[in-house]
Formats: C-alpha cells, structure tokens, sequence
C-alpha cells in the first residue's frame, strides 16, 4: 500500500468524511465528522463512531468491510444531505448527486478524493458511565445509547 499523507484531525473534523458498509446493490452511507487514523495490533486502521439509532449501523453490523471516504469542499452540500437524511427513508446518495462504485468488497464514490477500505477488525460499545458527565450532556439525552467505535484495517488507499 502507497503510504498516504492524511492530516487526520482535519480531515475528520473540517473536511468530513462519508462511511459506508454492504456492497454495490445494498448499501447504505452516511457523514461523519468524527473518526481516526492509526496503528493498532501493528496495523494501519482507521476508526469510526457510529450510534444504534443510525441506518448504518446495521451494514457496519454485518459487512466485513467499509469505507472512509474524503471529499474535496465542493461535495459539503452533498454530505450535509447524506447527513441529514436517512436511507431507511429515501435515496439519499440520489438525492446528493453522488455516483456509488464498488471499492473492494464495499462501495465507495466516483467523486471521492479519497477512501480507505477498511477490513473490520474491532467494535467496542462506549460506555455512558466511563465518559465524563459534561461531555455525555453535551453529546447524548439521559438513558441514550452512546457511540459504538468501529477499527477497521486499512488495506487498499483508492485515490481518484
């Protein structure tokens, strides 16, 4: 794999990020503003944050596979849609004007910058008692689920 020069805290937090899971013909996708990039277990991973509630979580539950996909900031207006909208209820890749591909055993997009595909290595569920009061105010309502955290390996940098 070519090595890749990725400013991780920015490319999560100011030039977002879409991840997906399943394959071409079911799919589903949505924005991401928080995430990581790092070694664990000797391996170059990728992590990624995603709540219960989210339609995604069920591909992130059964795929093998997923993408982190970068955006220049000419698509924000299409990742606020794929952010505001859910697959339960629309087509909301459609709706973004954006064209899916297949990227290994996942999907990613023809427009995308860049994306890592992703062989899931590891899932965690944050627990509500380990986060500090203030942020779980800020960030969930009381009896919420918080984030489940999933690693993935990063086995393939696709750049368009």
């Amino acid at each position: 794999m070519e090595p890749i020069h990725l400013k991780a805290y920015h490319a999560f937090r100011q030039q977002w990020a879409l991840v997906s899971a399943g394959n071409l013909s079911h799919f589903n996708t949505m924005t991401i503003g928080w995430g990581g990039v790092g070694c664990l277990w000797n391996r170059p991973v990728a992590t990624v944050y995603i709540r219960p509630g989210r339609y995604t979580y069920e591909f992130m539950e059964s795929a093998e596979f997923f993408t982190v996909s970068f955006f220049s900031e000419d698509y924000r207006d299409a990742l606020k849609i794929l952010g505001s909208k859910s697959g339960r209820d629309c087509d909301k890749v459609a709706l973004a004007g954006l064209t899916p591909i297949k990227a290994g055993d996942s999907v990613t997009f023809a427009q995308a910058q860049y994306t890592l595909l992703c062989k899931k290595l590891y899932c965690h569920d944050f627990l509500a008692d380990q986060i500090p009061e203030e942020i779980f105010r800020s960030f969930y309502e009381p009896g919420e689920t918080p984030h489940r955290a999933y690693y993935g390996e990063i086995i393939e940098v696709i750049q368009s």
